[in-house]
Order: C-alpha cells, then sequence, then structure tokens
C-alpha cells in the first residue's frame, strides 16, 4: 500500500511544475521542523554551530524551508530529467573536461545540498557515471528509489565491497564515478576527523580511489535559484589527496565544508553528520 502511495505521489509530483513542487516542499520542511522535537533538536544544534562559526546570519526558517525543497527537488528530477537538465545553469565545465580528458576517470563528490541529484545526470550527458549508494532498508522503498534515479549512462551500486569493485573498474574505464561524501560510513570504514569544529566519523573512500591512479577529484555544488528557477551547478577541482587516511578524510572534509558555504541554508542539517556507527572506534574527544 505504501509503495503505490508513494508511486502516485511521484506521478503528481512529475505532473506538477516546478515551483508548486518547490513550494510545496518548503511548507513540509517547516511542518517537519516545527512538529518534531526531535527533528528540529537535531537540525537546529547542527546549524547554529555552523552559521555561528562562520559568522553567518541564522535564518533558521529559510533553513528549514530548503530542507523540504532539497527532498521535493530530487522528486521532481528523478521524474523530469529533461525539463531538470534545461533548468541548470552550468559553470566551470573546463574544469571537468579537462579532468576527464585526462584519462584517469573521475571521481564526482556531491554533498547534500541543493539539487545535489541533478549533477550526475549532467555529466552523464557527456560519459558514464557510476554512482555509489546506500540503499534503504525498506525493500519496497529502495525499489522506488531506484526506479526513480534510474537514468541513462548512470549506474548506481551499493556501499559494499561489491559497488567499490565496481567503482575501481569504472576509473579503470576512464569513466566517471560518483560519491555522497557526507554520509556517515559503516563502523570501521571511516575515521574521526574535524567537520565544522566537531569531530565527525568520514569515510576516506575518495581518496582510496582517486590514489590508485592519480584520479581527479571535483566537488560540485548545484545551488537553489528563486523558487522554479532551477538549479546553479559549480565545480571545483580538489588538490591530490593524501595517502595517509586520516589526512585524507580531513581534508576531505574542508572541501565538503566550503561547498556547504556556497548555500549553507540548503544542506542537509536534519541528517546526524556526528552520530557514532555501530562498530565504530570512539572519537578522540570521548
Amino acid at each position: 500500500m505504501r509503495k503505490i502511495f508513494l508511486k502516485l505521489t511521484l506521478q503528481a509530483i512529475a505532473l506538477s511544475p516546478l515551483c508548486l513542487v518547490q513550494a510545496i516542499g518548503a511548507f513540509l520542511g517547516v511542518l517537519a521542523y516545527v512538529g518534531s522535537k526531535q527533528y528540529r533538536s537535531l537540525f537546529r544544534s547542527q546549524y547554529e554551530i555552523v552559521v555561528k562559526s562562520q559568522d553567518l546570519p541564522l535564518q533558521i526558517w529559510r533553513a528549514a524551508a530548503a530542507s523540504g525543497q532539497l527532498f521535493s527537488d530530487s522528486l521532481w528530477i528523478w521524474r523530469n530529467p529533461t525539463k531538470a537538465l534545461k533548468l541548470v545553469e552550468i559553470q566551470d565545465w573546463t574544469v571537468v573536461e579537462k579532468a576527464i580528458q585526462e584519462g584517469h576517470g573521475l571521481v564526482m563528490l556531491t554533498p547534500h545540498l541543493g539539487g545535489f541529484e541533478i549533477i550526475p545526470r549532467v555529466l552523464a550527458q557527456h560519459f558514464p557515471a557510476t554512482i555509489l549508494y546506500r540503499p534503504a532498508r525498506q525493500a519496497w522503498l529502495n525499489e522506488v528509489i531506484e526506479e526513480g534515479r534510474a537514468y541513462p549512462n548512470m549506474h548506481f551500486v551499493p556501499t559494499n565491497l561489491h559497488g567499490v569493485r565496481q567503482m575501481t573498474r569504472a576509473l579503470n574505464r576512464g569513466e566517471a564515478i560518483g560519491i555522497l561524501p557526507d554520509q556517515v560510513p559503516s563502523g570501521g570504514e571511516g575515521v574521526w576527523v574535524p567537520f565544522f569544529g566537531r569531530s565527525a566519523y568520514t569515510t576516506p573512500l575518495p581518496a582510496r580511489l582517486a590514489n590508485r591512479n592519480n584520479t581527479p577529484v571535483i566537488m560540485f555544488t548545484a545551488k537553489r535559484k528563486a523558487l522554479g528557477k532551477g538549479w546553479l551547478m559549480q565545480a571545483k577541482r580538489l588538490e591530490p589527496l593524501s595517502e595517509d587516511p586520516t589526512i585524507a578524510a580531513a581534508e576531505l572534509n574542508i572541501a565538503i565544508e566550503n561547498a556547504i558555504l556556497v548555500a549553507p541554508n540548503q544542506f542537509i542539517w536534519a541528517y546526524n553528520r556526528y552520530k557514532h556507527p555501530s562498530g565504530a572506534q570512539l572519537p578522540p574527544n570521548q
């Protein structure tokens, strides 16, 4: 029943203009913030630390609305990829072209910010992309998500050894791979390094994959424009990451911080970036 309801919801979104979908998303984001004490506590604590440390204005309601738009954007992009691609303003594309022309593939990093789901679809217009993702726990929900994310020239692989092997093969073929670097890895797969001043369990996987064959690493963002106006996609090539996993993870978090500061209100603040995954060692400050 839930699967049928979600599919009907997706179909309704597909038939709606982006401005309406984003307005609904903004409303639901504020509703979630007001209606759930647990959601509000996690969201506000993480968001406030960043804006205060960076001396930015505290815009809690805008950030709450944007959190809902992050999900509504994703759903709309899944169902309207052709329309969505027409609403992307792409900057720094020469950075991407030069990187892929080196022939060592491309490590594409996309934090959960703005219209991040549009980024791999832009790249898939030019070359194949293998994307690492964490399957949903519910089989029915995972099926709906995989169906929504399906797109030509994009291949999704799970966050396990099999998925990492497929990504390595893609790089060996000179193709792109995509990783969501702000996700907390499973216990034993990450290291504790600072993220906006607090210890966060972080994956060194992008560095490990890139350093196998001197593969370029590019951080992408897709900042949401005004209501219904699409997204501004930007790319920044990172300096080669360290061979040391702890140093590499710290370098990666600095790059993620810089990406978030492109549009701090549009990051997924309700996601617990500082959680302690089962099986991971204690953070150094505990």
